[in-house]
């Protein structure tokens, strides 16, 4: 695993070379973890126990009763209740890791009742890692959690290795992940504006300016060189990506001048939303079970069973604590979120803590001023649940689907129809001289046809569809309903 360092993406001629070793190390500030949940639950249970047998009646959760009964309904409270335990959110940042290519050779968990402002993590702690990290011969060791520049220059001067946050850490795979010319700018912009403040001068490369003898440098530090020249880059990116909003808003433009709305596929990262998209399309957009495998929007068109035309669009995935810089950087890629008339939220119904996921992501639209949009919830994988979690989703307003197997597809398409403003469909009765073959032929191609009735030289139809085709076809005696 090559992590991206002071903002230089990774030399892709070492990407045969083993894995780099990692130490992982989590810190929960005053969260509950699920054990402390599951003592609190166990107390109640124990009331609730005592209570029926002073009653006599028959303890109400026994404990010869089945695990797997109490199965729906922890998925519908992770699916309703907001929240992250410390063990989950460790396990999430496994699966970054992964991501990244990396190899997870210890993981570290501490809990204080608040971060340390000189290491985040405390003296004693730091001699820990730090012995882990040597023991292990760990090359790097991985903080989830972000690390102010004091923070992150304190632990690397205390580590036997590189230290990294969870930031960093989500822009190596950003950076591993881009493949056009615009996700590469993205990045590499949101690399320099996160690395910009945490520049510290190190070494002998730097000069030394004073008023003494043997202190008089060049001129100016090296310090203040690198600032100049990242800054000139951010502000050479920043015109480029504005070049490349320039040109997404001129494909848009000629988009609208034919009213095709567009939908968006938003969620969390490695929720299905490629896989959804490719189900839904045809298309053959890369879905990968890593983390943040789409960063290029993807545009293509469908047709709903309206017989409608709309654009759908792959996006983006988000995840906890996203950083600000991304979703700063990733703002020409985000617009189609932005223009998009409908959202459809692509949640994974077999996660633990679908709610927390939930929150993320509208926290993000919420950033994106989309939050207000319509927005239908996409409960996927659904093929991954038994039974009786199937009848407790069934029972929730969500649209249950399963991007893998194609289960609700035709669900979800017709949610989509019922959930566009622009362009209504409207009902109505035509009346087309059989000689005009391309009026019909617009008709079948666009229309859902209800009744065809041939009367002499004249077709009697009585159609539905979108008020845009309807209206161009009122010179054939129309009548709207």
């Amino acid at each position: 695993m090559k992590f991206a360092q002071d903002g230089v993406r990774p030399d892709s001629g070492n990407l045969g070379t083993r894995p780099e070793r990692a130490v992982l190390v989590s810190v929960d500030f005053g969260v509950r973890t699920r054990a402390t949940r599951a003592g609190l639950a166990g107390a109640r249970l124990a009331a609730t126990v005592q209570v029926d047998e002073r009653q006599g009646a028959e303890p109400t959760g026994s404990s010869q009763e089945p695990r797997v009964r109490q199965r729906p309904e922890r998925r519908a409270a992770a699916l309703d209740a907001p929240g992250l335990d410390c063990e989950e959110s460790l396990a999430e940042f496994r699966e970054l890791v992964a991501s990244a290519g990396g190899e997870v050779c210890a993981e570290v968990m501490q809990r204080r009742p608040r971060p340390d402002p000189a290491t985040l993590i405390g003296a004693g702690k730091v001699e820990e890692i730090a012995g882990i990290a040597a023991s292990t011969e760990a090359n790097l060791v991985l903080f989830d959690h972000d690390l102010s520049p004091t923070q992150l220059r304190n632990l690397e001067s205390a580590m036997p290795c590189r230290v990294l946050d969870r930031t960093q850490l989500i822009l190596d795979i950003f950076a591993r992940h881009a493949r056009t010319r615009e996700g590469q700018l993205q990045v590499e912009l949101a690399q320099l504006e996160y690395m910009l403040p945490r520049l510290t001068g190190r070494g002998k490369a730097m000069s030394q300016l004073g008023g003494g003898i043997g202190t008089r440098g060049p001129g100016e530090t090296q310090l203040e060189t690198d600032r100049r020249r990242i800054q000139r880059r951010i502000d050479q990116l920043k015109l480029d990506l504005e070049a490349v909003r320039r040109v997404r808003r001129q494909q848009r433009q000629r988009r609208e001048a034919v009213p095709v709305p567009t939908v968006a596929l938003v969620g969390y990262t490695n929720a299905g939303k490629s896989t959804l998209f490719n189900r839904l399309t045809g298309a053959h957009v890369l879905q990968s079970s890593k983390m943040f495998a789409t960063l290029d929007p993807k545009l293509r068109a469908i047709e709903l069973p309206s017989r409608r035309k709309v654009l759908l669009s792959d996006t983006v995935g988000f995840i906890r604590n996203l950083p600000h810089t991304l979703v700063t950087s990733f703002r020409a890629t985000l617009e189609e979120v932005e223009q998009a008339e409908v959202l459809l939220h692509v949640r994974d119904a077999s996660s633990s803590y679908g709610a927390e996921q939930k929150a993320q992501v509208e926290k993000v639209l919420a950033e994106l001023e989309a939050l207000k949009k319509p927005r239908i919830e996409v409960m996927n994988k659904v093929d991954l649940l038994d039974k009786q979690e199937r009848e407790t989703l069934g029972a929730r307003e969500d649209v249950p689907v399963s991007a893998r197997t194609g289960e609700g597809t035709e669900t979800l398409l017709a949610a989509i129809d019922a959930a566009l403003r622009s362009d209504p469909i409207v009902e109505a009765e035509l009346r087309v001289p059989q000689q005009e073959g391309a009026v019909l032929a617009a008709i079948d191609a666009g229309m859902v046809v209800h009744e065809r009735v041939y009367d002499g030289n004249l077709v009697l139809l009585r159609v539905s569809g979108p008020a845009s085709l309807v209206g161009r076809l009122h010179a054939y005696r129309l009548r709207e309903k």
